[in-house]
């Protein structure tokens, strides 16, 4: 479980940040005894197992100076039984926008005396039984609104319909509303969580009594990993926001019961959306496989904590090299590759996102 809390950590997108420095060895451990096979191979498709979900191959090196990302075009696949659905390419098509959220808003006024008293009762306790406080809440991310402002002219260039939900717009509610009538494309740029499974039997009353607890001890994984919307603040800070009808606090489970069946992409701009528990020869459980149930085709996410600059910079070449003309898989690559050139010595600035089929 990651030990800073989301105060520590408002300039990434997510619950941690993470060295690639640890995988070098890679390379020679997984890819090396296939060199004979890989003569004259300029894409390789390939399906993860158990912990290397959660190694990002672009960042391999195979030598000094030469990434894997240099070399060949990845394509990462939740099976390879995949390959035998690639008949089509997804062309870019009308889209919606989550960014720019304001964690902090303000309460509605349509509460009763005797509800209200019971809830600040409840705050009140929470807060003398708890070490919670300001320190652990979100922080507003101001690249998040640069950054879908930016995507959406280049869709507005080209005359594809587009739509912003920013501030207090970009709630919970109105994310669920797309139930059943999604767009072909779904942006999101926030901050994720991911708490691992601590498998702790022994979970004492004031440990519950935690703001983070009613998501890091979770047992099931899908309640352990999520995305804050507006107003996010106050249920993570209390368990509960009895002023609005959602909370602000989506996991994955709830995001597995929608109908976004015709979404064929999501872009996860939040950190740490890739993760998940490896559950044997089950894969990744957590946000990624909370949008396939969903029915997602394609899911763009992060492995770590991302950086909230660099983040929108990857994020306007992708739709840029896409829009552009070129296929999805190669408008990916392709913005791996510049930023892999930019940032040559800071892999943890790019090579976090992955897009998941």
């Amino acid at each position: 479980m990651s030990s800073k809390t989301p105060d520590q950590l408002y300039k990434t997108r997510g619950s941690k940040a993470k060295s690639v420095s640890a995988f070098g060895n890679i390379y020679d451990l997984v890819l090396k005894p296939l060199e004979e096979e890989l003569i004259d191979i300029q894409t390789i498709y390939f399906s993860p197992s158990g912990i290397l979900n959660q190694i990002p191959f672009s960042a391999i090196s195979i030598k000094k100076n030469e990434r894997l990302i240099d070399k060949f075009n990845l394509i990462r696949l939740s099976s390879t039984s995949k390959i035998s659905e690639f008949e089509s390419s997804i062309q870019p098509s009308d889209i919606v926008f989550f960014g720019g959220v304001e964690y902090d808003i303000s309460r509605r006024n349509n509460i009763n005396d005797s509800t209200l008293l019971n809830i600040k009762t409840l705050e009140a306790f929470k807060s003398s039984n708890s070490n919670l406080g300001n320190s652990k809440s979100w922080k507003y991310l101001p690249g998040t609104l640069t950054e879908i402002e930016s995507i959406k002219s280049q869709f507005e260039n080209i005359n594809i319909s587009s739509q912003i939900f920013k501030g207090e717009s970009a709630t919970e509610e109105a994310f669920k509303k797309l139930d059943g009538n999604s767009p072909k494309i779904i942006h999101i740029a926030t901050h994720g969580f991911f708490y691992e499974n601590v498998k702790s039997k022994s979970v004492s009353n004031a440990q519950m009594l935690e703001n983070l607890s009613l998501y890091s001890y979770a047992e099931d994984p899908l309640l352990r990993s999520g995305l804050i919307f507006a107003g996010g603040n106050y249920a993570w800070a209390n368990g509960i926001n009895p002023y609005e009808k959602e909370d602000g606090v989506l996991t994955a489970m709830e995001i597995s019961n929608l109908d976004l069946s015709n979404t064929d992409l999501v872009v996860l701009s939040a950190c740490e959306t890739g993760l998940g528990d490896i559950e044997g020869s089950e894969g990744v459980y957590g946000l990624q496989r909370a949008f396939k149930m969903a029915g997602v085709d394609i899911v763009v996410m992060s492995l770590w904590g991302v950086p909230d600059k660099e983040t929108a910079e990857f994020m306007e070449h992708f739709y840029s090299n896409w829009l552009g003309g070129m296929k999805l898989r190669d408008a990916f690559n392709q913005t791996q590759r510049i930023m892999a050139n930019r940032y040559n010595n800071e892999p943890e600035k790019w090579a976090a996102f992955v897009l998941f089929e």
